[in-house]
């Protein structure tokens, strides 16, 4: 395998996903049929290969606050740094794809992520399934703010379904994600135009994150994958204590997501249910949201079924009115202005 960075953003780490995911989440690399080939990949069952003029799937209920999607158009979105359609893996998860396996569980809506690694900061094709699917589609895009006047471009990304934007301690590192007049300058600007600041991070970052949040208290600011506490298996109380303490911001919103990749990364992945439940306390439902990670949480074991069955089937200790929220509502209020 071609050495990569982290599928879930990481942006210019030389690093593959199956590093990232050491320590036994590496199931996340491969889909759980034979590998596509990437001259003809076969059409996965019931998701058709052409782009319809209407949505493939019926409008569900929920709302899936995280998937990545990428195109084998590489002539209209090319890859980045020189990548093939052989680099793909999984071969094919395009818009239509994402809806129809989306619909199979009741999930009608969708945020769209930038995949750094095979687009870099060129968010084309996610603008393009939110502006052929207005009504399913948001998007969380990637801006350079190392580059000149990075607040105009996040002003200009809102017309085009952009209303929100990934950042991450993985590209120049944990003393510099968050630094410089680029950056600032993107958090001012979000507070005003109530873009969120997702941010990819790991444990250790959760302290910048609560600085930045105090320095700039009306930014909404989503955390994705819980901080990613539990990638060695292991939940730690001092991270999760960190974790919850961003409560105390009134505009931080976690993501509930990533299953495949955290704790002991088996469905049904109960032994998440504490930390949940931590935070569904610590947070309220209100300012907590489900998302799935697509196409990585339906690889090798793990499918879309159960990751929206750990809070929809499995939390006995949720309302049907906290389920509203975590499945839908709150990444409504964030993402679908």
């Amino acid at each position: 395998m071609r050495s990569r960075q982290p599928s879930s953003g990481f942006s210019a780490l030389d690093l593959s996903r199956r590093e990232w995911l050491q320590g036994g989440a590496a199931a996340g690399l491969m889909l759980a049929s034979p590998m596509l080939s990437a001259a003809q990949p076969p059409a996965p069952r019931g998701i058709p290969r052409e782009q319809p003029k209407t949505a493939p799937a019926p409008m569900g209920e929920w709302v899936d606050a995280h998937s990545h999607i990428w195109t084998r158009e590489v002539e209209r979105f090319p890859l980045a740094k020189g990548q093939t359609v052989a680099d793909l893996k999984p071969a094919s998860f395009t818009a239509e794809e994402c809806l129809v396996l989306a619909a199979s569980e009741g999930v009608g809506r969708v945020v769209l992520i930038q995949h750094h690694i095979y687009h870099g900061w060129d968010n084309g094709y996610l603008i393009d399934a939110a502006k052929r699917y207005p009504d399913r589609f948001r998007v969380v895009g990637m801006i350079d703010d190392t580059q000149p006047h990075p607040d105009k471009k996040l002003r200009e990304l809102l017309s085009s379904h952009v209303t929100a934007l990934r950042i991450t301690s993985l590209i120049r590192g944990a003393d510099q994600w968050l630094s410089g007049p680029g950056m600032a300058a993107l958090w001012k600007t979000a507070a005003e135009t109530r873009q969120a600041m997702c941010c990819l991070i790991n444990p250790q970052d959760l302290p910048a994150v609560d600085r930045m949040c105090s320095t700039h208290p009306d930014t909404p600011v989503v955390i994705d994958h819980f901080a990613r506490i539990g990638m060695d298996g292991e939940i730690r109380e001092t991270d999760l204590k960190n974790l919850c303490g961003l409560a105390k911001h009134r505009h931080t919103y976690v993501k509930l997501s990533a299953y495949y990749a955290l704790g002991k990364k088996q469905a049904p992945y109960q032994d998440m249910l504490p930390m949940i439940r931590r935070l569904v306390e610590a947070f309220g439902p209100q300012r907590l949201m489900w998302a799935s990670d697509c196409p990585y949480q339906v690889q090798g074991t793990h499918t879309y079924r159960d990751s929206i069955a750990l809070l929809r089937d499995h939390a006995s200790f949720l309302s049907a009115d906290d389920k509203q929220w975590l499945l839908k509502k709150t990444a409504e209020k964030v993402y679908f202005l």
